[in-house]
């Protein structure tokens, strides 16, 4: 019978998933395929969480971020290939670095997916390659680079930050960061062969990588540090010469590949010659014309020299590098001829330990001379030279010079921009500090060893910025740097700390009185005028100054001394010196205690309103209040205003302590608003300071306390101070159009002791003028203060402003101000400020007279 035919078996379409997997990973088995999807998802969460932080970022930082990408992607194209290896390296990480410490791990993300593709993509034609390195780079950074934040967040919430940590840290987290995504590189492979992991392999394969991510974020470091305190400009001039550097790099280390292919073909050669040498004389005279042709031909430069120091061979490439015609300048004669003086001991040195069998060979940076006159950095490698070309054994060195001087000039560059100020061209705080520190060091040892530093700050250097800009800023930055370092000796060591402030160390004074002289000396240089902008500025500044006789351990402790001077010679007028003493220091001490007391207070809620009562002087009637904040401290007992608000103005809590009056004092006058239709016309006015108006949101501040309160704008009054209202005039102007839109009313306070343009007080939306109380206090028939008084009243009624009298103390002062026509007003004499209950009791008094039928009751009667 025949065998029935067996059925077919339909085989079914591959599915696209299937034919996907099959293009792109055929040789990936079900773990490394799985492996790999979830770290390219895992990628792309980290690309999509860096954009969205990104997007959020300021224009500049953003435009810094994706400069700093760009930079880093770009240099993934120009690899540097590390000699006898198959492993090279990019300047890349060091720009990858620098984001991460400016803008974050999100953007450092980033910068390290675009760099990790360009890589992949140039060395791998596979795309589950150039897709999965840039994911793994992403996920890498973004774990590392958020672990770095939260270490530096901590280090400051212990007060342990400093810029020696923040380097430390970077070079660690650089090497996390190799090591997570080498880690994920590799897992790969490992998957695919389904091999485990020998952690001793691992890093004998990559660890001097990891190296080169310590070295590049050490200097990206740097780059930050230089920075911070210098500004972009840093960063614009360090890109060439990175790039350069790396060029550098890239040419030595492509020299080095044909000096040992060189190397390599003379062992050969040699190797050849000794096994051959009975039978193949030929081939001796083979491999010296061979060795003769890489000597002479050989790109970097050369030389056969004697232990006596003689030279007896070079080649063309050493002539070149020495600028000079033939070799007939340079046979025979003594190699220390062509070398730096200061360098040839140290060259004659490695010579004899060589010679002495002590070492068989030496490496050194070293100087030569060219034939013009210039030096120019070497690179020297010299070992045991042991057949001449006649072939006779007469040991001698063979040395191979590379020149270095881009690269010695490059680092000589970053070294400089690393520590000196890149406007005036002085050492900056770091390189002070190390002055400093020897400094000290001296005199700790040696007590005639003394020294001053002086701490300058100049006077009006903000407001300079402000009227004629950053560029004029930086001019008189510029010349002030100079006449400093004019009236200084030339062993003394001048720094720009930073903004405006400089500092001086001067060494061997002989008498503190030297100091002093030349502080002077310094005051008169630096308040001749200076043309700036077709503009004449006549400066000044404060001079702290303090003395190694204190007997000082640290710069620290010295800069902290002599600022502090500084700060008490401010206090004492600007545009003088001022030493320092033990009680300066413990008066800082307590005024930062009393700040960090203070922030608290305003924490809790623990500072109290006090208001002080304005009356219409004519009819005694109470118009509203001034609200004046109080400090109860549980220790100290009542600390005035006059302490406490400069120490909020100086700590930056001058918005807390304005949002703390507004709000209680708009709350607590709608409440008397609210008990009775007598006091519904009642105001409440508010001094606030230059701060508070530079505020880019004080009107909506403004308006959040008075609609929290449902109090009407035009209740209540915020007061400024006529100096501040002018030197802030130009940039509150937009503030004070909003307020006014608000409804709120405007009043300069202390008017009188300031300067005003009558344009200004004409123009802008001020309601009232308040007499300053000196002019009041002061006031008798016929004086000068009491014209003052009365011409006041009489610009107020002529701008249509509204006159508030204040300091009022006795009926005398209260009846001039009536006679002149002053309108309201308020002090001692009047009522003195009142705690919310006593002017509770002010206003039940009031309702009471006026339920009695005393309609025009005084107001002052009323208190009493």
């Amino acid at each position: 019978m025949p065998t029935p035919p067996v059925p077919l078996v339909e085989l079914a379409a591959p599915t696209p998933w299937q034919r996907l997997h099959r293009a792109l990973m055929p040789d990936y088995n079900r773990a490394a395929t799985a492996y790999w999807w979830s770290v390219v998802g895992l990628g792309a969460l980290a690309l999509l969480h860096a954009v969205g932080v990104l997007a959020a970022l300021p224009r500049e930082a953003l435009l810094q971020t994706l400069a700093g990408a760009f930079v880093a992607t770009l240099a993934g194209f120009f690899p540097v290939r590390i000699p006898r290896s198959k492993n090279s390296f990019a300047a890349g990480e060091i720009f990858i670095f620098l984001v991460l410490l400016l803008h974050g791990p999100a953007a450092a993300t980033l910068a390290a997916a675009g760099e990790a593709f360009v890589g992949s993509y140039r060395t791998s034609k596979r795309w589950t390659s150039r897709i999965a390195s840039p994911a793994m780079a992403a996920v890498a950074m973004l774990v590392a680079g958020s672990l770095l934040q939260a270490l530096i967040d901590g280090l400051r919430s212990v007060g342990l930050f400093s810029d020696g940590a923040l380097l430390m840290s970077a070079m660690a987290f650089a090497v996390v960061y190799f090591v997570l995504n080498t880690a994920l590189v590799t897992a790969v492979s490992h998957l695919k062969r389904r091999e485990a992991v020998v952690l001793r392999e691992f890093f004998g394969a990559f660890g001097w990588v990891g190296i080169s991510f310590a070295g590049c974020a050490s200097i990206a470091a740097l780059l930050f540090l230089t920075f911070r305190q210098s500004g972009v400009g840093v960063l614009m001039a360090a890109v060439p010469i990175i790039g350069m550097l790396m060029a550098t790099l890239h040419f030595f280390f492509r020299q080095q590949e044909v000096d040992e292919a060189a190397r390599r073909e003379r062992v050969e050669a040699a190797e050849r010659e000794a096994s051959q040498a009975a039978r193949h004389v030929h081939a001796l005279a083979a491999s010296e014309q061979r060795f003769h042709r890489a000597f002479t031909h050989a790109s970097i430069g050369m030389a056969l020299v004697s232990f006596d120091g003689s030279v007896r061979q070079v080649n063309r490439a050493l002539l070149a590098l020495l600028g000079r015609g033939d070799d007939a300048e340079l046979l025979g004669a003594p190699l220390r001829a062509f070398m730096h003086p200061d360098d040839a001991g140290a060259l004659a040195q490695h010579m004899a330990r060589v010679e002495s069998h002590e070492i068989d060979a030496f490496a050194a940076e070293l100087r030569c001379r060219h034939s013009d006159g210039h030096e120019v950095w070497v690179a020297l490698h010299g070992s045991v030279f042991t057949a001449d070309e006649a072939g006779n054994e007469t040991p001698s060195l063979i040395l191979q010079v590379q020149d270095i001087s881009a690269r010695r000039s490059a680092e000589a560059r970053l070294q400089h921009i690393a520590f000196h100020d890149g406007l005036t061209g002085l050492p900056n705080r770091s390189r002070f500090y190390e002055h400093l520190a020897r400094a000290i060091e001296r005199a700790t040892a040696d007590a005639r060893c003394t020294f001053a530093v002086m701490y300058l700050d100049f006077d009006r250097f903000k407001l300079i910025n402000d009227s004629l800009g950053h560029g004029a800023g930086d001019q008189f930055l510029t010349e002030v740097a100079r006449r400093i370092r004019d009236s200084v000796r030339p062993s003394d060591v001048v720094a720009r700390l930073g903004g405006d402030e400089f500092a001086v160390l001067c060494e061997d004074i002989g008498h503190e009185t030297h100091a002093v002289q030349l502080a002077e000396r310094m005051q008169a240089l630096i308040h001749r005028p200076i043309q700036i902008a077709g503009t004449e500025i006549a400066t000044s500044a404060s001079i702290g100054i303090t003395f190694s006789a204190i007997g000082y351990r640290s710069a620290d402790e010295v800069l902290r001394d002599a600022d502090i001077a500084m700060y008490r010679a401010k206090a004492q007028g600007k545009a003088r010196h001022a030493l320092f003493d033990a009680g300066l220091r413990q008066q800082a001490t307590d005024r930062l205690h009393l700040e960090g007391e203070l922030r608290r207070a305003l924490d809790l809620g623990a500072l109290s309103v006090v208001y002080q009562p304005l009356y219409h002087l004519d009819s005694g009637r109470l118009e509203g209040f001034e609200a004046l904040a109080r400090w109860s401290h549980p220790q100290h007992g009542h600390i005035p205003p006059d302490t406490f608000i400069p120490i909020a103005e100086e700590a930056a809590l001058m918005a807390p302590l304005t949002d703390f009056v507004l709000d209680r004092a708009c709350r607590q006058l709608r409440d008397w608003q609210r008990r009775s239709p007598l006091f519904a016309d009642l105001k409440v006015q508010v001094n606030i300071s230059g701060n508070d108006m530079a505020h880019g949101a004080f009107a909506q501040r403004i308006g959040r306390a008075l609609s929290g309160a449902g109090l009407p704008p035009q209740r209540l009054t915020l007061e400024l101070t006529e100096n501040i209202l002018m030197e802030r005039v130009e940039g509150a102007i937009d503030t004070l159009a909003q307020l006014q839109a608000l409804g709120v009313g405007l009043s300069v306070d202390d008017f009188g002791t300031g300067y005003s343009s009558l344009s200004y007080l004409s123009s802008l939306p001020i309601d009232s003028l308040k007499i300053d109380r000196s002019f009041v206090q002061c006031m008798r028939a016929g004086s000068k203060q009491a014209e003052v008084v009365r011409a006041i009243v009489s610009l107020g009624a002529s701008l249509g402003k509204s006159v508030i009298a204040e300091g009022i103390e006795s009926e005398a002062q209260l009846d001039q101000l009536r006679e002149m026509g002053c309108r309201s007003g308020q002090g001692f004499h009047l009522s003195r400020p009142l705690a919310p209950e006593g002017i509770e009791l002010l206003l039940d008094r009031i309702e009471i007279s006026q339920l009695a039928g005393h309609r025009d009751i005084d107001a002052r009667t009323a208190l009493h």
